[in-house]
C-alpha cells in the first residue's frame, strides 16, 4: 500500500510543480498538445518568446518522471488495493494498463515535441498529427481511468 501512496503523491507533487512552472505560457501547453497541424502548432509556438520555448523544452525531462509516477500509480492502485475487487474479471485485467499506456503515449508525445520544438520543421504534417493523436489517446485513457475508478468506488459504497 505504501508504494501506491508514494507513486500517487509523487505524481501529484510533480503535476503541481510542472503546472506552476508552465503557468506563464500563453497559450498553455494543453493547446500545444492538441495542435494537429503544423500551422496550429506554429501559431502557438510563435506566441511564446524564446525564453518561453526554452521553459517548455526544459520541462520535458521532468515530465518523464511525472509519467513514470502516474503510470505506476494507476497500475498499483488497481493491482494492490481493493478498489476494483467487485468489478468483473475482464475489467480488472484491462484497467491496470490504462495509466501505463497513457504514460507511453505521453512519452511519445514528449519525444515528438522535443523534436518539433528544436528547430522549425516543415513538410512533416504527419508528425504533428501523430503528436496530437498521442496526446488525445493519453488524455482519453487518463479520463477513462478516473471515470472507472469513480464507478468502482461508487459500487463499493452501494
Amino acid at each position: 500500500m505504501r508504494t501506491v501512496w508514494t507513486s500517487g503523491l509523487l505524481a501529484l507533487a510533480l503535476l503541481a510543480g510542472l503546472a506552476w512552472y508552465l503557468s506563464p505560457l500563453e497559450p498553455g501547453v494543453v493547446a500545444l498538445q492538441f495542435a494537429f497541424t503544423p500551422r496550429a502548432f506554429g501559431e502557438i509556438i510563435h506566441f511564446w518568446s524564446p525564453e518561453d520555448l526554452l521553459r517548455y523544452r526544459r520541462h520535458l525531462p521532468v515530465d518523464l518522471l511525472l509519467l513514470a509516477a502516474y503510470g505506476s500509480f494507476g497500475y498499483l492502485l488497481v493491482m494492490r488495493t481493493s478498489v476494483f475487487s467487485s468489478s468483473s474479471q475482464p475489467l480488472r485485467r484491462v484497467v491496470p494498463w490504462f495509466l501505463p499506456l497513457a504514460a507511453f503515449f505521453d512519452a511519445m508525445e514528449n519525444a515528438l515535441h522535443w523534436w518539433l520544438t528544436e528547430v522549425p520543421r516543415f513538410g512533416v504534417p504527419f508528425v504533428y498529427a501523430a503528436s496530437a493523436s498521442f496526446s488525445f489517446l493519453k488524455w482519453a485513457l487518463i479520463v477513462g481511468f478516473g471515470l472507472l475508478v469513480a464507478y468502482a468506488l461508487s459500487r463499493a459504497e452501494a
